[in-house]
């Protein structure tokens, strides 16, 4: 079943939203441990620069996937016939229409 553009989008936002609370959640419970003291306001906005940075990053492998997806299904242009091509060989064409 494929997936509708709206339920596409509602996932994306999801995504996004979830992964800003983990980031920030993540950076009020584990910056303690390192020594590192930060506002809750220093913690949301450096939320805010991990989620950019996060969808920048999904969206570059995204698309390097799909680059390498579209060039492993595309068939070599060895050995076919192009459609406008014209063969010389003598042997009749079995695409064109005998003119006798």
């Amino acid at each position: 079943m494929k997936q509708s553009r709206v339920m596409s989008l509602v996932e994306s936002v999801a995504n996004v939203i979830v992964g800003y609370g983990v980031a920030v959640a993540t950076q009020i419970l584990i910056f303690p441990i390192f020594g590192l003291h930060t506002t809750l306001a220093q913690n949301l906005k450096m939320g805010v620069v991990f989620t950019v940075v996060s969808i920048v990053r999904s969206y570059v492998l995204r698309r390097l996937f799909e680059t390498i997806r579209v060039r492993a299904t595309k068939p070599p242009l060895t050995g076919r016939r192009l459609p406008y091509s014209r063969d010389f060989s003598g042997a009749p064409d079995r695409n064109q229409r005998s003119i006798r």
